[in-house]
């Protein structure tokens, strides 16, 4: 399927070269300060709003108010919310700096992309990475591969919290102990009897294929009217960004990872691990979050993973947070007040998980932990391009694939907030 997204200059199929669009200026981002201008005002109008209802009045247009001062924090902080992902993904990619290139393999690469062009090189990379991998195409140049997943980084929300490795085999396996190790206190010459002996198993982070396919007209590509690289990088990266993300929250693993929530306790994967599932704690209430539940979720969890915990949320079931008080009627709730730093709740930053399911009866509408502790993400090396000038024609397509697994190392650093009464 041809995908065509924010590209300038592309042929769409059957259309023609579609004009290049001037880009738009840029907006200034939202300051801290207009964020904690709308939330004092949105507490204020909350407050007010149950006031009245208490006084058993009731006005629609009071709620509606109250859902649109909603609605406007949450973009305000959504926008606050995105300039920490980027802060977050340069300083993990070591501060933005890039490693050196390869330029012989790079010009080769290029040469491929736009002529089809296929060098000796180029073939002899392909034939030692095919030997332990069956996929087709050309190897990426590190710093084409490097850019894809600083893109992913900032996109995809588990690659910024998980733990990610990379390998160069067909797989990962990690071996873990039952802990079933017996012991016993005795006499200075008493008699030392056998004690059980722990078991081990093995888990194994199998990998599935990601895979994208863009085109371009060969025309365009003739003209270089764009840059081929930059434009494939971004289709790449959307594509996969997408796709990961779904796949590390509720993959089954049969060609793709084994999500988080389905290790929780009565999920599909909640045997699977040796150190059993993810312990669930209910929100108090049958169809809605509270903040006793909320309260009781950060305090189930272990306080040796508190130092790198999260509260992992849909953003559309933040709105449903900011209405809670504790009983002190303090809004447990609270905004961003540095640069570069999330919203809390109940003192917990909030990050930001699309995909998360939302709030309703019997779903996990949250999970709160250390992420990075808990689940693993596999990435095998390399990024393979098979140019297809066949197909489609007068378009060129760029089979694009990645292999890419993960599943949950450990659940005990992770708790997962039901909804349930």
């Amino acid at each position: 399927m041809t995908m065509l997204t924010n590209l300038r200059g592309i042929a769409a199929p059957g259309r023609g070269l579609i004009a290049v669009r001037a880009e738009a200026q840029p907006k200034s981002p939202p300051t801290i300060e207009a964020l904690a201008t709308a939330w004092e005002g949105f507490k204020a109008h909350h407050n007010q709003e149950l006031a009245d209802i208490k006084a058993g009045k009731t006005d629609v247009v009071t709620a509606e108010k109250t859902d649109r001062m909603n609605d406007a924090i949450t973009a305000l902080q959504a926008s606050i919310d995105e300039q920490a992902v980027q802060i977050a993904a340069y300083k993990l990619n070591g501060g933005g700096g890039d490693q050196p290139r390869d330029p012989e393999y790079s010009g080769q690469f290029k040469a491929y992309f736009k002529r089809g062009d296929i060098s000796a090189k180029l073939e002899e990379i392909r034939a030692a990475a095919t030997k332990t991998d069956g996929e087709g195409g050309y190897l990426a140049p590190v710093e084409w591969d490097r850019t894809i997943t600083k893109r992913l980084k900032q996109v995809s929300m588990m690659r910024n919290y998980a733990s990610v490795i990379s390998i160069s085999g067909a797989g990962f396996k990690k071996v873990f102990s039952d802990r079933v190790v017996g012991s016993g206190w005795v006499g200075e010459t008493a008699a030392r009897p056998a004690t059980t002996t722990p078991g081990l198993t093995v888990l194994d982070f199998g990998l599935g294929e990601l895979y994208a396919n863009p085109a371009a007209s060969q025309g365009l590509i003739d003209d270089a009217e764009v840059d081929i690289e930059a434009w494939l990088a971004d289709e790449v990266n959307t594509e996969f960004a997408k796709q990961e993300g779904i796949a590390h929250l509720s993959g089954d693993g049969v060609n793709k990872p084994f999500g988080v929530l389905t290790y929780v306790t009565g999920a599909a994967n909640a045997a699977k691990h040796p150190w059993g599932a993810i312990p669930v704690v209910n929100s108090g209430a049958a169809t809605a979050l509270t903040a006793d539940g909320i309260l009781s979720l950060v305090y189930d969890l272990p306080a040796e993973f508190e130092a790198n915990a999260r509260l992992f949320i849909n953003r559309s079931s933040v709105g449903a947070l900011r209405k809670l008080k504790d009983a002190g009627n303090n809004y447990i709730w609270q905004p961003s007040f540095e640069a570069g730093q999330p919203s809390t709740i109940a003192g917990v930053p909030i990050a930001d998980m699309p995909g998360m399911p939302v709030v309703a009866a019997g779903n996990v509408a949250a999970l709160y932990g250390d992420m990075d502790a808990t689940y693993q993400i596999v990435d095998r090396i390399g990024i393979r391009v098979l140019r297809d000038p066949f197909t489609n024609k007068p378009f060129v397509h760029f089979y694009t694939t990645k292999r890419t697994g993960g599943g949950v190392k450990n659940p005990e650093p992770m708790r997962a907030l039901k909804v349930a009464a």
